[in-house]
């Protein structure tokens, strides 16, 4: 780290001239926003580069990209945009590969540099990640369930008179993925840092066994009933009626709010499979324009903004959860970081292929059919689904 700072320096000293830089955001918390003000100052402070940072809404970010990079007109910088627009920026060419500038691979988890890696490339300095975990109310569920034995002889403990003592959206496939993975499914095949969009295995034995699984907490274990939505779990979790829930870091700040002691931990795995739980990891990542007039300049901001140090001011700020090892050790008392860190670390990576949006509608109807009635035809439904991806891919 010391002969890297070196280098930085001596880099920094030898830049011929100033340069504005401009950066596109997309954040709209007032004390992220803050953050990202204080940062860029203080590069200018080390750099003598200005920074420009004009926020835009998100889903605007990519198109706007596309238009104006090329005729000069777009930013150094975008800070942050998640994986599944890489795909996209990608393949128009107005992205720059980014491998130069990470601090130290060994720090970050393999499901995240894997997220930002498109075409064996890495097209983003990752900066903070979410998933799905397990989140328990401590004076209901004492002890986090270790094994799936344990976790359904608590969760129907607590299932009596208006409690539940399980709850997750059944239809939801992005938050269910991880019984997927757990017995073997899995969205594209990856191989050596690069998804097969052919080979798809969402109808493989394994998730058909995850949609059994599925099925099962509604028809024989009796834990989820029908019409359950994430509004409607989460609601009974703040009322102190629901033992444990499934959702992400976007929860947390209004169950803090209600004072509920809470854990996070990951799910157990469940019964026959061949591997641990592992919930989708969205990666969000700092892009640089292909088209920068000053990628050097542009690339050392990019490095500030992501060191540890970075990231654990930036949860300080606005709770996002870092990327960094190191930064998660400095933040190891905050449960969130901890919890959701652990579910992170178990994770695989949400598929950044522009492919990706032809899954979710057919997925979803397949999962939502999947445990809508006691005894379906997993084999027909998920194998329909499969067959829609593909010739939407096509």
């Amino acid at each position: 780290m010391k002969r890297m700072l070196v280098l930085m320096s001596l880099a920094l000293a030898s830049s011929a001239s100033a340069t504005t830089l401009t950066v596109w955001s997309h954040f709209t918390n007032a004390d992220e926003v803050a953050w990202l003000r204080a940062q860029t100052a203080s590069y200018t402070r080390a750099a003598g580069h200005q920074v420009n940072i004009v926020g835009l809404p998100l889903d605007q970010i990519p198109d706007r990209l596309i238009q104006s990079a090329a005729k000069g007109q777009g930013p150094d910088l975008i800070v942050s945009l998640p994986q599944d627009r890489l795909g996209q920026l990608a393949a128009a060419g107005v992205i720059a590969p980014m491998e130069r500038y990470v601090w130290s691979p060994s720090d970050l988890d393999r499901s995240v540099t894997q997220a930002m890696t498109y075409r064996g490339k890495l097209l983003a300095l990752p900066m903070f990640a979410e998933s799905v975990a397990l989140v328990y109310n401590k004076k209901l569920v004492p002890r986090a369930p270790t094994s799936w034995n344990e976790f359904l002889r608590v969760a129907g403990q607590n299932t009596r008179d208006g409690r539940f003592g399980f709850l997750t959206d059944l239809s939801n496939a992005y938050a269910n993925y991880g019984f997927f993975s757990a017995y073997g499914g899995y969205i594209f095949k990856e191989s050596s840092g690069t998804l097969d969009v052919k080979n798809i295995g969402l109808a493989n034995a394994g998730s058909r066994q995850a949609v059994s699984l599925l099925n099962d907490l509604r028809f024989k274990h009796g834990l989820v009933p029908e019409g359950i939505t994430p509004d409607a779990a989460k609601s009974a979790f703040l009322d102190g009626r629901l033992a444990m829930l499934v959702t992400g870091p976007w929860d947390m700040g209004d169950i803090k709010k209600a004072g509920i002691d809470y854990g996070i931990t990951t799910l157990p795995a469940p019964p026959r499979a061949s591997g641990k739980w592992s919930p989708l990891v969205g990666v969000q990542g700092i892009v640089m324009n292909a088209y920068s007039k000053d990628k050097a300049a542009a690339g050392r901001l990019a490095q500030a903004l992501v060191t540890s140090t970075a990231q654990v001011s930036f949860n300080r700020a606005g709770g996002r959860i870092p990327v960094s090892s190191k930064a998660r050790t400095e933040l190891k008392t905050d449960p969130v970081v901890t919890g959701f860190g652990k579910a992170i670390s178990a994770g695989t990576p949400m598929p950044n292929v522009p492919e990706m949006g032809a899954v979710w509608g057919p997925w979803t109807n397949a999962v939502t059919q999947s445990t809508a009635a006691v005894t379906p035809d997993y084999a027909a439904t998920l194998g329909g689904a499969v067959t829609e991806i593909r010739k939407s891919i096509k």
